[in-house]
């Protein structure tokens, strides 16, 4: 059970490792030149879709969509490099009431939306934010809903989906704002040195060196 459970978390590092990379990748391939974002009030509030009437599946998979939001901090110079592309990203990641930990904003799939739609309703619905959204996916993994990780066999199996959304509206008021925080982060502020290593490797190459 430890082994599969640590080769489980060695495969979530090694997906995340291929998602960051290929973000990275994708961004610059877009000249990672986002707008400035500016703060968009709202006057139409739209509900966050609820219950799994419409929600897709794909065998026992729960298929999931999500993405992860990004833009550039602006500073002066033009410089491309990858150090240079690193230190300037900025990536939103929400955080909910019922876990401690930050998040990407993610949901189910329902059968009257395409997979890109679907990741784009749940970054508004979660975060409040809309975007331009990467063509393609930039990944997919096979994980358990947080409430059936104990579960044994495929109960609460997922297969999730995940695309790089270039932020361009920062909204005030979004469905799901009462539940769902959101926070800024660079790679320099995540928790734990092995994941900001993780995230820099999997981009540049240039993380094996970095120090608590």
């Amino acid at each position: 059970m430890k082994d599969s459970l640590h080769r489980s978390w060695i495969c979530l590092f090694e997906v995340l490792a291929q998602l960051a990379r290929r973000l990275f990748l994708w961004a610059r391939r877009e000249k990672m030149a986002p707008p400035a974002v500016a703060a968009a009030p709202t006057t139409t509030m739209v509900c966050a879709r609820q219950g799994r009437l419409r929600q897709r599946y794909e065998g026992c998979y729960r298929l999931v969509s999500g993405c992860i939001p990004y833009m550039l901090k602006e500073e002066g110079g033009e410089s491309s490099s990858c150090q240079d592309v690193l230190g300037r990203l900025q990536v939103l990641m929400i955080s909910t009431l019922k876990r401690g930990d930050l998040i990407f904003p993610k949901g189910g799939w329902e059968d009257d939306e395409s997979i890109d739609e679907a990741a784009c309703r749940e970054a508004f619905e979660e975060a409040g934010v809309k975007g331009v959204i990467s063509a393609t996916p930039l990944g997919e993994w096979i994980f358990k809903s947080k409430s059936k990780q104990n579960s044994c066999g495929l109960q609460g199996a997922c297969k999730g989906f995940m695309f790089g959304l270039q932020v361009t509206e920062l909204l005030e008021i979004w469905p799901e704002q009462v539940t769902h925080g959101r926070r800024w982060l660079f790679h320099v502020m995540f928790r734990y040195q092995s994941m900001r290593r993780m995230v820099c490797v999997g981009t540049t190459g240039c993380g094996k060196h970095l120090t608590n």
